[in-house]
This record gives structure tokens, C-alpha cells and sequence, in this order.
């Protein structure tokens, strides 16, 4: 007998109370038909009602995907636990999520990615929780705000400090969904599913198992819905035991603002020279000094922003592959893509699942991570995770507490300060007017990334900006190295508003980042 339903049928079947796991990365894998059929349902009938949702990675986006947001109603959702949130540009509208969040309409949480991946393992085995270091010393620690958003949460803490054969831990209990809603491309009449056009698996395996073993309900949305037996058992990535429900969605989109790309789910190869490389201006001097920190071989990972142009930098400069790109979505090799598309990797050597990728996070399998900054401190310590002007323009801290947690180095990059207006000129920085909201700050609203805990770890952390280029010692910030044309009291020292210290060997950047001819790229 067929598991295909409608999506109202679907999601009929999901109860006041419940507490529902969504497998998705912004537009990546969304199950979006469903989360509208959802919404719809509680609109007409005002059930399912008290909703708690689980959100390792945003579901949904602010340009086009709506996903967690179309349950974001007051009296249908009233808890909710991600690892990130829909986020865009500051001139938009905040998503409706965002909107409960501020207004304490919902109690969230922000926990990071990979950890909640493990709440859920741990419900799906009937274990009692996590027990880890991961998040130690950042606002994710119950000693600073236990990753509440909002006074909601607060009130009803998640996370607890605990001393553990003589060492202090964070301690996550258990996630145990009655529902997990997730996607793949094809479900055969019995409910197993294949990902061959997905650009990642994500977590959907792990999800259905916790909701499964819970004694919960797995609901699938797919492209087709295809006869039994029709999918080879090799291309089965979640199994029909686990599966009670198939909603066919023909026109979903496969990730944000994409129809279809079969280079993202790696059923064609395209060329090297088809990727499109940075224009010649501040933040591709950004990126080739990023560029120069990585050696051959290392697996690296990398993050939103100036660092997600450092694999464009490596064909530029005919080094592709000489090291191996891993993110948080599963992706290993091949070209991590830009813009609407970050998540998914063209010409990739594998997809592994999500909280796979994350325990090789985790325990610093890996040989270095470029990631971006909001705000850096005395002590070195990163604030990527909170914005409080505009919350909606930050998505939350997503994996990057997983990764910065033991990553062996550490290389954060962005502008020194908002808004400077600067060019190249003449083979040196420019800076016509400087910006009006300064970066190095002496304490960060939102502690992502400790500084003192990584001096204490032995952490090697670079932070790499226009001007110049600082390291993380046990002492604080040392500015190492200046920018061509730059003038380190003038355009660093006094740009901060706390104290650096300069190197004795102070340096001044390779002269041949400042030219647009390759600059001669050797890791």
C-alpha cells in the first residue's frame, strides 16, 4: 500500500503540543509544501496548536522560501530550538520568526548546529543528553545566556553547567520529536527515499530516526513518488520503516532562488574556469591575504562572507585542489558556491550527512577554518551570532561554535570597520572616509567565538582585515602586519576603541595582493 498522502492529509496527522524536527538549510532541502500545508491547517482549524520546532539549520529563507514561517503564529508555535535562523539583507522586512522572537511572542533558543544534531541522536537512542565542551565560555554557556534569544527562554533555561569525573561540561538533554519533516527527491510507494538531486542529505536519516524510535510520525515531501522496488538499495539514504508519510512536490525549488542545478547535487561536473572570480577591489585583497595563511593538503573549512571567495582565489591562481573544502552541510570538495546558493558545493567529493560533518567539527579533525566576524574584542573574542540594530541580518551562530570549538587554526576576516569607503589605487589601501561604527571593540555584544579559551586551548587564530593583519596572543590582539599605504597609529590604532599591540617585526602585506595579476599563490 502506498505512503503517498496530500500535504493536508500529512499533516493532519500532527498534534497539538508536538514537538517537530525540520530538516533543512535555508532554501536547501526545505520541505516548504508541507510547513505551508501546516500553517494553512492551524489558520482554518486553530490546531495543531503549542508547537514546539527543532531547527539544527534555518528553515527557510527571505527570498522566496518561507519555511519556519509559515507557522510563525502566536498560539501556533510557542518554542523553538535552532542552530540558525532566516536571515537577509537589513533593508527587508524581518522574517516573521524573527518578529515573535523580539516581541517574546515564543521562547528560542540558539544552540549551535552540530549540538543539536546530537540532542537529537541521543532522544533517537533514549539516552538522557550531551554531555561536551562544545559552546564552553560563549553565550551558549548558562554563565552567560545559555543561548536564550529572548526573556521567554531565559526564564526556561535548556542548558546546564555540570562537573563531570572532575571536569566542568555543558550538559543538552535529549530532543525527542513526535514529528520529524523532512525532504528528499524520490520515495518509492513504501516510503524509502533517495537524495539524488538534493545538494545534502542534511540530517533527514537521524531526524526520522528520532521521531521514529520516540514513537513519533516522519512525514517526507518528495519531487515523485515512484513505484516499490525502483530505487537501487545504495541510493536509499532514509529507509520506508522509518517513513509514515509522502507528499509529492513537483515544483520545489532545489535550494534558494534554484530550480535545478545538477552540478549541486553532483550529476554533472563543470568546468573549473565556469566559476566566476572576485573583482579586483578591497575585499579580494581580503581574500588573497586569507588565501596565503592555507598550506597543500589541509582540509579546510570555511564560513559566510570575504572567507567563502578563497576558493575562487585558488582557481584564479591555478591551485584548485591543493586543499580540500568541508562545510557544515555535508559537502567535501569540489567549489563551494556564493550567494544564494552558500551551502551547497559544485563538484564535490562526497556528501556526508550533517551531524557526521559536525563530529569531525567538533574534535578539530580538520586543519583550519575561515570564518567572518561582526565584532572582535580585547581578549580576541568573536561576535558573529548577534546584531542587535538589525537581529534578522544575522542568521544566529548556525555551526560556527562547533567548528571555532577545538579547530586547530582559526582564520576570522572582514573589514577593520563599517562602512569606510576605500579603493586600491596605485598598488596601495585608500581610505577616503573612514567607517562609522568601529569593530575592535573592548568587549563584543555576543561572545560566538572566546578568545581566552582558544589562548588556553593553544589555538592558532589570525584575524585578517583591509589594513592589517592581527594575531591572537596570550596577552590579546597583536597587530603583525599593515597594508600597503597604511599608516598603523592612524588608520589601526586609532580606528579601535581598545588597545592593540604592535609586533616588534611589524610587517607590511605582500606587495603583489594590490596588483589584479595573480600574485603568485603558493600554499
Amino acid at each position: 500500500m502506498t505512503k503517498q498522502k496530500s500535504a493536508v492529509d500529512a499533516v493532519a496527522l500532527i498534534p497539538d503540543n508536538a514537538v517537530v524536527a525540520v530538516n533543512s538549510s535555508s532554501g536547501l532541502c526545505c520541505p516548504d509544501l508541507v510547513l505551508q500545508a501546516l500553517g494553512e491547517r492551524f489558520e482554518a482549524e486553530g490546531s495543531p496548536k503549542n508547537l514546539t520546532t527543532i531547527h539544527p539549520i534555518a528553515a527557510g529563507d527571505m527570498f522566496g522560501v518561507k519555511g519556519v514561517d509559515h507557522i510563525a503564529k502566536p498560539g501556533c508555535l510557542t518554542k523553538i530550538i535552532g542552530g540558525s535562523y532566516p536571515s537577509g539583507p537589513s533593508s527587508s522586512d524581518p522574517p516573521l520568526i524573527w518578529q515573535m522572537i523580539v516581541s517574546n511572542q515564543v521562547k528560542a533558543y540558539n544552540l549551535p548546529s552540530g549540538i543539536v544534531f546530537d540532542m537529537l541522536r541521543e532522544g533517537a537512542g533514549h539516552r538522557p543528553g550531551v554531555l561536551t565542551k562544545v559552546g564552553m565560555d560563549t553565550f551558549v554557556d548558562p554563565e552567560q545566556e545559555g543561548g536564550a534569544m529572548n526573556e521567554s527562554a531565559a526564564a526556561e533555561p535548556i542548558v546546564k553547567r555540570m562537573e563531570f569525573e572532575g571536569e566542568d561540561w555543558l550538559y543538552f538533554a535529549a530532543l525527542r520529536p513526535d514529528v520529524a519533516i523532512i525532504r528528499a527527491t524520490t520515495g518509492d510507494e513504501r516510503g524509502n527515499l533517495g537524495f539524488k538531486s538534493e545538494g545534502a542529505y542534511l540530517g533527514a536519516m537521524e531526524m526520522a530516526l528520532a521521531a521514529h524510535n520516540c514513537g513519533g510520525t516522519v512525514i517526507a515531501q518528495v519531487r515523485q513518488v515512484t513505484q516499490s522496488g525502483s530505487l537501487r538499495p545504495h541510493d536509499v539514504h532514509v529507509p520506508g520503516i522509518l517513513v509514515d508519510a509522502l507528499v509529492e512536490a513537483p515544483d520545489m525549488l532545489q535550494t534558494t532562488a534554484t530550480t535545478y542545478d545538477p552540478a549541486i547535487s553532483g550529476e554533472l561536473i563543470r568546468p573549473i574556469d565556469s566559476f566566476r572570480t572576485m573583482d579586483f577591489g578591497v575585499p579580494k585583497i581580503i581574500a588573497r591575504r586569507v588565501a596565503q595563511e592555507l598550506r597543500k593538503g589541509w582540509a579546510v573549512n570555511i564560513g559566510f562572507g570575504v572567507s567563502a571567495n578563497v576558493p575562487r582565489v585558488f582557481i584564479e591562481e591555478g591551485c584548485h585542489g591543493d586543499v580540500t573544502w568541508v562545510i557544515e552541510q555535508g559537502a567535501i570538495g569540489g567549489v563551494p558556491l556564493l550567494d544564494f546558493k552558500f551551502g551547497c558545493a559544485s563538484n564535490a567529493d562526497a556528501f556526508v550527512t550533517s551531524p557526521h560533518q559536525f563530529t569531525y567539527f567538533q574534535a578539530g579533525g580538520f586543519d583550519a577554518s575561515l570564518l567572518s566576524f561582526l565584532e572582535i574584542d580585547a581578549d580576541g573574542s568573536v561576535n558573529v551570532s548577534r546584531l542587535k540594530s538589525t537581529p534578522h541580518r544575522t542568521a544566529g551562530a548556525g555551526g560556527f561554535v562547533d567548528i571555532t570549538a577545538r579547530a586547530r587554526r582559526i582564520v576570522f576576516s572582514g573589514t577593520f570597520n563599517a562602512g569606510a569607503k576605500m579603493r586600491i589605487e596605485s598598488g596601495k589601501l585608500v581610505i577616503d572616509a573612514e567607517g562609522h561604527t568601529a569593530k575592535i571593540v573592548p568587549k563584543v555584544d555576543h561572545v560566538s567565538f572566546s578568545g581566552r579559551r582558544a589562548v588556553a586551548q593553544g589555538q592558532e587564530v589570525t584575524y585578517v582585515t583591509e589594513r592589517c593583519v592581527m594575531r591572537l596572543m596570550e596577552e590579546g590582539l597583536e597587530v603583525t602586519e599593515i597594508a600597503q599605504g597604511v599608516n598603523v597609529q592612524r588608520d589601526v590604532l586609532d580606528q579601535a576603541e581598545t588597545p592593540l599591540k604592535v609586533a616588534d617585526d611589524l610587517r607590511v602585506m605582500d606587495a603583489a595582493l594590490f596588483d589584479p595579476a595573480p600574485f603568485g599563490l603558493m600554499p
